[in-house]
């Protein structure tokens, strides 16, 4: 539950400190006086809004700070999640203690704590949807959207139907991708056959050439070649003449270290130091001899015919072609051809694809008007029960005679079903005997919309509980007896969780365990001292006030004594 918010320079609140109690907690207040400003800040750490227009003029920021108290009810999940986020929970004498906090600046940055730890905005919201639920005049205007009445219903229904619904939706969603993939299949039929064909053609052309990878390159070296073979044909000879004297070369590199053999080996006899030098040139005439076999032999390979060089360009301009049609590169070509391949296959199997999918759809169309009926069936229960128990509480609001129902009506066209399955839901009211039920939307004033509201909350209160309920003003358009009525209902449902209540009636305040008075001071800020928990004759003032707005009354006094009596013995009935 919230034990305490703490407000700095948030609208007409300079700084406050707003304490909360177990059991029913009300702030009261004159109109203007700062109470909308409490919710406004608690709005503000369960992820709402940052608007900088709420920062109070002359201020730098305004912050906003929560404390919890982690009681073993909250939902295990939240635990998780401020794990995640590396939050810390301290552990004190009172219990697990949770911080929460935002900080909204003049300049429009915004900044949101939990545990210490800085986090997304959109975090706090994820943490406190477990921990805390705020009711206000909005949620009656919500009330007339018939998504959120079948959202009610089904949080009434519980968490294996709200599961059932997260499953219905991605069912519908994989049936309505099969409608789309079919009905492009059939639609655009004709248009991926032309597209078909023109692959083909090219996969044909592509064929004819046969290119294989880097052919181009090689093709271009080779051209090259061929363009220069005479010239090369005719110095390799020259060369190879200039070697071995062959061709008619009256001297050759071979006749000339021969002769300078000879002469050395003369002299060996009078000079054994000319020896290894003789062995060194017999080396050199043998390494002479081998460059020119191989000169030979590459002379010998060399093809100087134009012709081949004809084919040769040829392949080159026929492989541009393709370049140009689908390169730029001849990699590229390559890759074309493989994904038109691919392309032309599956236009096809088209018509086998179309079977399939044909086949998959009517199975998808089973399962979902299968899970659909479920869907309908288990909302049915829940909304008869549903409706009971919204009645019997509206029964203690001063309607004795009203009845809410629920009716459901269901699509029978697959293409009118939503996420949620095939059901419209409609609350209806019958606000009085021999009157037919309407729609509450149409039927309702603005105090009936009040009392239902309350009604179904305290429902799913008892259905699916979180440790505090806030409501704002949901009382407005009442009074009297049925405010009283009002009063009692809170009290009761406060028995089981936190309950805070901003209100102007003295008869909901008298059932508060807390009662909480906002003021403004004579700046016409809201300060720490103008935030004071009354009680004894001081409550009774405040009583007084809202009663008549006379201080001083003696009636007023005298009344306010007798609801707070009535409360009083309330309270001492539930054995609280």
């Amino acid at each position: 539950m919230i034990e305490e918010l703490r407000i700095r320079g948030l609208g007409v609140i300079e700084d406050a400190r707003i304490p909360f109690g177990a059991g029913l907690t009300v702030l009261t207040g004159e109109t203007g006086a700062g109470k909308t400003m409490v919710l406004t800040g608690l709005d503000l750490i369960r992820g709402g809004r940052a608007d900088v227009g709420l920062v109070r003029s002359g201020a730098d920021r305004a912050e906003v700070d929560g404390q919890w108290l982690m009681t073993p009810s909250a939902p295990v999940g939240i635990r998780d999640r401020l794990d995640d986020l590396g939050a810390v929970v301290e552990d004190t004498r009172e219990g697990d203690v949770l911080i929460l906090g935002r900080t909204v600046a003049s300049t429009g940055r915004s900044r949101a704590v939990a545990g210490g730890r800085t986090v997304p905005a959109a975090a706090l919201g994820e943490i406190t949807e477990g921990l805390v639920a705020v009711h206000g005049q909005a949620d009656q205007l919500g009330l007339r959207d018939p998504r959120r009445q079948r959202e009610l219903v089904d949080r009434f229904a519980g968490r294996d139907l709200l599961a059932e619904v997260s499953g219905f939706g991605i069912l519908l969603e994989e049936h309505r991708s099969a409608v789309r993939e079919l009905d492009d299949l059939r639609t655009h039929g004709q248009e991926r056959e032309r597209e078909a064909a023109l692959l083909r053609h090219g996969i044909e052309e592509i064929d004819a050439l046969a290119p294989e990878p880097d052919e181009d390159v090689e093709l271009k070296a080779l051209a090259t070649l061929l363009a220069g073979a005479t010239d090369v044909v005719a110095a390799a000879g020259a060369a190879h003449a200039a070697l071995t004297g062959s061709e008619g070369s009256e001297v050759s590199a071979v006749d000339l270290l021969a002769q300078a053999l000879r002469d050395l080996q003369r002299v060996e006899p009078l000079d054994p130091a000319v020896e290894p030098i003789s062995a060194d040139i017999t080396r050199i005439i043998d390494s002479v001899g081998i460059v020119a076999g191989e000169l030979a032999g590459h002379v010998a390979g060399l093809d100087a015919d134009p012709e081949r060089l004809a084919r040769v360009e040829e392949r080159r301009r026929r492989l541009s072609d393709l370049t140009r049609r689908y390169g730029p590169t001849l990699a590229d070509v390559i890759t074309w051809r493989a994904e038109a391949e691919r392309t032309v296959a599956a236009a096809d199997g088209a018509d086998d694809h179309i079977e399939d999918l044909e086949r998959q759809l009517r199975a998808l169309t089973d399962r979902l008007l299968d899970e659909a009926g479920r869907l309908t069936r288990a909302r049915t229960v829940a909304a008869a029960e549903f409706g009971r128990r919204v009645t019997a509480e509206l029964r203690e609001l001063a309607m004795p005679d009203a009845e809410v129902s629920v009716a459901i009506t269901s699509a029978q066209d697959i293409a009118d079903f939503t996420s949620s399955g095939a059901d419209t839901v409609t609350l209806m009211l019958t606000p009085h005997r021999g009157s037919d039920p309407r729609p509450i939307t149409a039927g309702a004033s603005g105090g009936e919309l009040s009392r239902v509201m309350l009604s179904i909350e305290v429902v799913l209160a008892g259905a699916n509980p979180v440790p505090t309920f806030v409501f704002d003003e949901v009382d407005a358009g009442i009074g009297g007896r049925v405010a009283v009525e009002v009063g009692r209902r809170l009290s009761r449902l406060a028995r089981s969780a936190q309950v805070l209540v901003v209100t102007h009636l003295p008869q909901v305040a008298a059932f508060a365990d807390t009662h909480i008075v906002v003021t403004k001071g004579s700046s016409g800020q809201v300060t720490e001292s103008s935030v004071v928990v009354v009680d004894g004759d001081d409550r009774v003032r405040e009583l007084v006030r809202m009663l008549s707005g006379l201080e001083g009354s003696v009636s007023g006094a005298e009344h306010a004594a007798e609801l707070l009596d009535l409360a009083a013995a309330e309270r001492l009935g539930a054995g609280r």
